[in-house]
């Protein structure tokens, strides 16, 4: 999901309410915490948290500001990484369609492998300002996620990575202030890269723009994210090394994908489609948390469709694998 990183537009639009008088107190605390501060505190932490403090109690904060507000008092903290998607580890995902042919043409991989494998995501973001570049509150930032599959299981064969997935991202958020159905509303534009680093016939990317919306109240969030795919050469052969690795991607990925999450006590409900409206093909991810122990919760995730990585994105399948979230969604 991608509550984390837009939420962030959310945050700023609360901002956007601002009066002279709040800006007066933002002085004041910029002034106090200066004298306040630690050695090692830079002035980026400093307004951060001011920003914070400013924020009118009338703003409705909705389950994601939440998060994002404790997120902003500590972003430019050099100590402190920010998760960006949800972080997570999967020591056992099973498929009902393991896809077997991408392999077929490396010696004794294929039949090798195991329907059970462990995958784990890995996602961060920085912000890139920390002053107002164009709209005031609006905020550029950097994030990078990766993905791996894990033939953890597998017995004759050495027990490899079978796909790695590399994202990185950029993502400008500028704040509105409508509040539809009383809750937030904020949009945003981005660019991304994805690949899985391999090359000749098992070599998947693309690069794609896209624009989102984020939308909150109170437990709930939506968000909807279409996007464009920026064209590539098409290959010359299919083992050549330049040219478009996956020229059909769009009629499995979709054109966007939407979100839907629900926080309820510690319990968190979230959901992920994409479609193809033409080819009516796309796919579904259901996630749930549920508490365990200290900081870690324990994470269900549930996935049917096609693309649940880049060297499936044509393949149909379900899959359902058991673990530990290591961040929420919120």
């Amino acid at each position: 999901m991608r509550f984390s990183l837009l939420a962030s537009a959310i945050f700023t639009l609360t901002a956007v309410s601002a009066n002279a008088a709040q800006e007066a107190v933002t002085d004041s605390c910029l002034l106090a915490k200066l004298k306040e501060a630690a050695p090692h505190t830079t002035v980026a932490e400093i307004k951060a948290e001011c920003e914070v403090e400013s924020i009118p109690p009338e703003i409705n904060r909705g389950v994601v500001s939440k998060r994002v507000i404790a997120e902003r008092k500590v972003e430019f903290n050099p100590y402190v990484i920010t998760p960006h998607k949800m972080n997570y580890i999967l020591p056992a995902a099973i498929t009902d369609n393991f896809n077997a042919k991408p392999y077929e043409d490396i010696p004794g991989l294929a039949k090798n492998m195991e329907d059970v494998e462990a995958k784990y995501q890995i996602s961060i973001k920085v912000p890139l300002n920390s002053d107002s570049l164009f709209v005031e509150h609006d905020k550029l930032y950097f994030g990078v996620t990766l993905q791996s599959w894990w033939q953890i299981y597998s017995q004759n064969i050495s027990k490899p990575f079978r796909e790695t997935n590399y994202q990185p991202e950029i993502a400008y958020l500028a704040p509105t202030n409508w509040h539809p159905f009383g809750g937030n509303f904020a949009l945003g534009v981005g660019l991304e890269h994805q690949s899985n680093g391999r090359s000749q016939l098992l070599s998947r990317s693309w690069n794609r723009f896209y624009g989102l919306a984020v939308f909150e109240k109170d437990n709930f969030a939506a968000t909807f994210r279409p996007w464009y795919r920026l064209e590539e050469d098409p290959k010359e052969t299919p083992g050549s090394s330049d040219g478009d690795d996956n020229p059909d991607i769009l009629d499995y990925m979709g054109h966007f994908e939407l979100g839907l999450g629900y926080k309820w006590k510690n319990y968190e409900f979230t959901a992920l489609a994409r479609e193809n409206f033409a080819t009516h093909k796309g796919a579904l991810e259901l996630g749930i948390t549920f508490p365990l122990w200290g900081k870690l919760d324990g994470y269900i995730q549930y996935f049917t469709g096609y693309g649940e990585s880049l060297i499936d994105y044509n393949h149909n399948q379900q899959k359902i694998g058991l673990g530990i979230a290591l961040t929420d969604h919120f």
